[in-house]
């Protein structure tokens, strides 16, 4: 992976505000790579290497939490972020509004 776009990615999160999420398409479009938003998460899963960022508050584009990350949930209902009877995050309340969003 290319340091840059790791260094982009990680940058992108540490931005979105508490009790808010984005989802991996749209952090990959925010940095200019619409079609990497598996790349977003596999970037995520090793942001620990970098330092901490909030990468709980990143989902998918439905609203779905990370797989056997059991944690993910409680760090987002700490937040106030409430969750739909499907255990989805609700995006349309939830989901991050930037000023160049793309998504």
């Amino acid at each position: 992976m290319e340091d840059e776009f790791i260094f982009q990615v990680l940058e992108i999160v540490a931005e979105i505000p508490k009790g808010k999420v984005a989802s991996y398409k749209q952090i990959a479009i925010l940095a200019n790579r619409n079609k990497n938003a598996r790349l977003v998460g596999k970037i995520l899963s090793h942001a620990s290497l970098y330092g901490q960022y909030p990468c709980h508050r990143v989902v998918n584009s439905v609203g779905r939490l990370v797989p056997h990350w059991n944690e993910q949930r409680e760090l987002l209902i700490q937040e106030g972020v409430h969750f739909k009877k499907n255990g989805n995050v609700d995006m349309k309340t939830y989901q991050w509004q930037t000023s160049n969003k793309k998504s």
